[in-house]
């Protein structure tokens, strides 16, 4: 074809030959690059998702009046069993709420928490949204893309230090708003918050979940791993109280956040009362 410009001119642009499809007689299979297998591979893959899954599947979906709207949580459960969202977790979520896998594709490619690279076992995300950035979240996060990757082969958005899943590993991502902007610039590690961060705080913090701790949030539950994080997400606690409570309970809130409503109270100060105005009348449709 001919060669490619660095920005699209006007006009025509011909290939030097075009191609027709393949004849009856020709062996596709026998002409695909690589393993001639590959590309028309049908076997069916292993279901990973096993009977205790399929039940969980099930009371996500007795939740609901209408089993469809089961999907976001259903994708997290796929999430704590693979780590990430797979073409087989994708078949399943299809099977279990009667969608296509077109449907549940279009769910699980909208929203960013549903990963489609395998993660590690803690995700790492910093926000680099307006304030964090400003307070030196765009620092933090090339700090950590170099000192989990390299200076010559920074990490980059979603890759993972490591062997995804195995012990110590970490999947880096910079977030859009964590909404904690009067804490920032803040790190969530498994969607737990860690505020006030700094460079050296940020090297600490992955340097002690490569090493196998799990260092207190500033905030929140408890760190788990990531798979854990999504089985709650999913919807699923420990039944007994004592562990659900050491699991799940802490501190969600800061003296931060705190501060204008304790000052309003302290000097008496209220919102004023809105009116109850009616609502003006609709001209009806002739």
């Amino acid at each position: 074809m001919t060669s490619s410009t660095e920005r699209p001119e006007p006009g025509p642009d011909y290939a030097d030959r075009t191609h027709v499809a393949a004849g009856g007689d020709v062996d596709v299979r026998g002409i695909a690059p690589g393993d001639s297998g590959s590309i028309l591979d049908t076997a069916v893959l292993e279901d990973p998702f096993g009977p205790d899954i399929v039940e969980k599947a099930q009371q996500i979906i007795a939740r609901y009046p209408v089993s469809r709207s089961a999907l976001l949580p259903m994708l997290h459960l796929v999430q704590s069993v693979q780590g990430y969202v797979t073409q087989e977790g994708i078949a399943f979520c299809g099977r279990q709420l009667d969608l296509s896998d077109a449907e549940v594709s279009a769910v699980a490619t909208f929203y960013t928490m549903y990963k489609r690279r395998p993660c590690g076992e803690h995700l790492v995300s910093v926000c680099t949204n307006t304030l964090c950035a400003a307070l030196g979240g765009d620092d933090i996060y090339r700090k950590l893309q170099t000192h989990l990757g390299s200076e010559q082969e920074p990490l980059g958005h979603e890759e993972t230090a490591g062997t995804p899943g195995e012990p110590g590993s970490i999947t880096l991502e910079h977030a859009e708003c964590l909404a904690a902007c009067d804490l920032g610039p803040v790190i969530q590690v498994n969607y737990e918050y860690f505020d006030n961060q700094t460079t050296d705080k940020a090297v600490a913090l992955v340097d002690a979940l490569r090493a196998g701790k799990k260092p207190a949030p500033t905030r929140g539950a408890p760190l788990s791993d990531f798979k854990g994080a999504e089985l709650q997400l999913a919807g699923f606690f420990p039944e007994d109280e004592r562990t659900y409570r050491a699991e799940v309970d802490g501190p969600s809130q800061a003296v931060e956040t705190l501060r204008g409503a304790q000052v309003a109270q302290e000097r008496g100060w209220t919102a004023p009362v809105m009116e109850d105005v009616p609502l003006p009348a609709v001209e009806e449709k002739k």
